[in-house]
């Protein structure tokens, strides 16, 4: 099942059902006006979907053209906004560019901060820029979206209450992190709005990628119309999203709405290209002796999808551009 959120006006948006070729959609608010209700009540709620998204595919209710422009993030605001750093390669490498040397525990416990959820920004969304010595860069990710998770849930149990899978550009500031980390409170100004996919999907859709927690697919990166990054998510994800759950609730529990990221996808091996531009100019460091690619700027343009093994954008396509602001 697929799943979306169209504009209205409001800040919330109306949830809509998507065919799975991303052709059409059908509202939902028969069933629930926003994703987010539905998540509140989803052991009632996801049948009614599965039984609406069953009609579209068969072509018996009233359905429209998709315009992904005309759609916010499937969750355009959320309760919490978590990201993780699950892929080691991607730890080491950004550590090294900061001049850092990598937690003892790098392997055994995984690297978790808490951003800001009051505003995602919708996957056509303009990335605002004041300040071009900032650093720009972009970071491209898988997103699971939790139901009602209790304190003390187990990797073997994770996978319960992992409601939904996305893809997201967790937008970065680079040069505003080594002061804000410095400070030993963690990130704020260096991490602004998070930008989403178009689509939300049940896990099942991912089936057999979706496996042990993890997306066994590539994740494309688009810069300025060049594909900088065919990076494999699955087998270099260190901790799974089932080892991130279990470590985010063994103080608390976390409510149905709550994104947890994976982090950037990053693969060692350098043909498969990169998800981030620090990653890129931590190479050219190491090679070089210096970085020599640039940060992002107003005009530059940043695309990011995941594809199926025939070729279908699974969760739509990230399509942003930077402006100054």
């Amino acid at each position: 099942m697929k799943l979306a959120t169209l504009k209205d006006g409001t800040r919330d948006g109306r949830l809509i059902v998507v065919k799975r070729d991303n052709s059409a959609y059908a509202l939902a608010t028969n069933v629930a006006l926003t994703l987010q209700a539905a998540l509140d009540d989803w052991g009632v709620r996801e049948p009614q979907l599965r039984a609406l998204a069953a009609q579209l595919e068969a072509g018996t209710v009233q359905s429209r053209p998709l315009d992904v422009g005309a759609l916010l993030a499937p969750l355009p605001r959320a309760y919490e906004w978590l990201d993780g750093s699950a892929y080691l390669n991607h730890v080491l490498l950004v550590r090294k560019a900061r001049g850092a040397e990598p937690p003892a525990t790098l392997k055994t416990d995984p690297l978790v901060y808490q951003g800001g959820s009051g505003e995602f920004l919708a996957p056509t969304a303009d990335i605002p820029l004041a300040d071009e010595a900032w650093g720009l860069d972009f970071e491209s990710e898988v997103c699971v979206v939790l139901g009602d998770t209790p304190q003390g849930t187990k990797a073997e149990q994770a996978g319960e209450h992992i409601r939904l899978l996305m893809i997201c550009n967790d937008v970065s500031l680079r040069n505003l992190i080594p002061d804000e980390l410095a400070k030993g409170f963690g990130f704020v100004q260096s991490k602004p709005a998070t930008a989403f996919g178009p689509f939300a999907l049940t896990p099942d859709e991912l089936e057999p990628a979706w496996r042990e927690g993890r997306v066994h697919l590539r994740m494309r990166s688009i810069l300025n119309g060049e594909l900088v990054g065919d990076t494999d998510a699955g087998p270099e994800m260190h901790f799974s999203f089932h080892e991130l759950i279990q470590h985010l609730c063994k103080t608390r529990g976390f409510t149905a709405g709550t994104v947890l990221g994976s982090g950037t996808v990053s693969n060692a091996d350098r043909a498969r290209g990169i998800s981030c531009l620090a990653e890129r100019r931590m190479i050219e460091t190491i090679e070089e002796g210096k970085p020599r690619t640039p940060f992002m700027k107003p005009g530059d343009t940043i695309d990011i999808e995941m594809l199926n093994a025939e070729g279908q954008s699974l969760f739509g396509r990230i399509s942003q551009k930077v402006v100054k602001r």
